[in-house]
C-alpha cells in the first residue's frame, strides 16, 4: 500500500504538471489566434485616443500589426467608396457619415460610441486672447488683424460643423449676416482636417480655430466654451440644431447631401471589404468596452454614449450587440 500511495502521488504530480502546461499552451494559442494586419481609418480628432487604445490593444495582442490612417471622416469614407482602399475598421467623427456614405453598399452596421462639442480654440500667442470670452468671441474673430481657421466641410465633419455653429451663433446672438462674414473671412486658412489646423495655431499663422473641445483638451490648448444652443453638444437642443444646414459633396461626383445640425456623436463600423475580420471585431469590442477603450476616451475628453440606438441593430455581429440598442 505504501508503494501504491507513492506511485499515486507521483501520478497526480505528473497529471497536474501536464494540465498546467496544457493550460499555458491553450492561453498562448488563444493569443496567437489574433494576428496579421489591422488597418484603421479614423477621424483626425481621434488621433490621440486611438493611439493610446491601439497601444493597449497591442499589449494584449502582440501578433497584430496595426496601421493607422487619420483623415477627415468624409475623406476616410471616400477612400473606401471611391478608391476601394483596404480598411478593417472605420471610426468617424460623425456617425451619419457612415449611414449616408457607407451603408448599405460598403458597410452593414454602425455603432455610436462617443460625444464631443465644438469650441473656439486658441493659444497664448493668439491676438486679443486676454479679452476673448463667450460673449464677444465672434467680434474678435472678425477683427481684420486676427486670422481664423477651419476645416474643409467637404472633407471633414469638423468643417461642416463650423458652418453649422456659425449659423446657430447668428441666430443666438441676433447678429444678421454673422455666419457669412465668419465663413468668408480667411478662407485661405481652410484645411482638409481639423488636426491640420493645429500646426497653423502652434506656429502663430492663425489665432483662432473652430475645433472640437476634446482636441483642445488633449493638446492643452485654451478654448472658449460656447453656449449649448451653439456647440452641438446638448441633445435637449436637437430641434434647434436642425435649423442649421449645410450642403456637402455626396457619394457621386456632382451629388450633394444636406447636412443638418444635430448633437455630435461618433460612429464606428467594419466595412464589407474587411481583410482581417476576427481582429477587426476584437478591436472594436476592445474599444467599446467600458474598462478599456472607452475609459481612455473618457479620460481624453470624450464621454461615452454607449449604448445608443442604431437603425442597423439587426445587422450587428453578435459580439457587439451589447454595445447598442434597437
Amino acid at each position: 500500500m505504501r508503494h501504491f500511495g507513492i506511485i499515486l502521488i507521483i501520478g497526480l504530480t505528473v497529471f497536474i504538471a501536464c494540465t498546467s502546461t496544457n493550460q499555458k499552451n491553450d492561453k498562448q494559442d488563444n493569443k496567437q489566434k489574433l494576428s496579421g494586419n489591422l488597418i484603421i481609418f479614423h477621424a483626425g480628432s481621434l488621433s490621440v485616443p486611438i493611439h493610446e487604445i491601439t497601444d493597449a490593444f497591442k499589449r494584449e495582442n502582440p501578433d497584430v500589426n496595426i496601421m493607422l490612417e487619420a483623415a477627415g471622416s468624409v475623406e476616410c469614407a471616400r477612400k473606401i467608396t471611391e478608391l476601394n482602399k483596404p480598411c478593417d475598421v472605420l471610426a468617424s467623427a460623425d456617425y451619419t457619415v457612415i449611414d449616408k456614405l457607407l451603408i448599405p453598399d460598403f458597410a452593414d452596421w454602425n455603432i455610436k460610441f462617443a460625444a464631443n462639442e465644438m469650441a473656439i480654440v486658441y493659444s497664448e500667442k493668439s491676438k486679443r486672447s486676454n479679452e476673448i470670452n463667450k460673449d464677444n468671441w465672434y467680434n474678435i474673430l472678425l477683427d481684420a488683424n486676427v486670422q481664423i481657421g477651419r476645416a474643409d466641410p467637404n472633407a471633414d465633419p469638423c468643417g461642416y460643423r463650423a458652418v453649422l455653429v456659425s449659423q446657430l451663433a447668428e441666430s443666438f446672438y441676433k447678429q444678421t449676416g454673422l455666419s457669412e462674414k465668419l465663413l468668408k473671412k480667411d478662407e485661405q486658412n481652410m484645411r482638409p482636417k481639423e488636426v491640420d489646423l493645429l500646426a497653423l495655431l502652434e506656429t502663430g499663422n492663425v489665432d483662432y480655430i473652430f475645433l472640437y473641445r476634446s482636441v483642445a483638451v488633449q493638446h492643452k490648448l485654451k478654448f472658449i466654451e460656447l453656449p449649448d444652443e451653439i456647440n452641438l453638444k446638448n441633445p435637449a437642443f436637437s430641434n434647434l440644431y436642425k435649423t442649421a444646414t449645410v450642403e456637402i459633396n455626396g457619394k457621386k461626383p456632382g451629388e450633394k447631401i444636406t447636412q443638418k445640425g444635430e448633437p455630435m456623436v461618433y460612429g464606428i463600423t467594419i466595412p464589407k471589404n474587411v481583410a482581417n475580420k476576427p481582429v477587426a471585431l476584437a478591436f472594436v469590442k476592445f474599444l467599446l468596452t467600458k474598462e478599456k477603450g472607452m475609459e481612455i476616451l473618457q479620460t481624453l475628453g470624450q464621454p461615452s454614449v454607449i449604448p445608443s440606438s442604431t437603425a442597423s441593430f439587426d445587422k450587428l455581429p453578435v459580439e457587439l450587440k451589447s454595445f447598442a440598442k434597437p
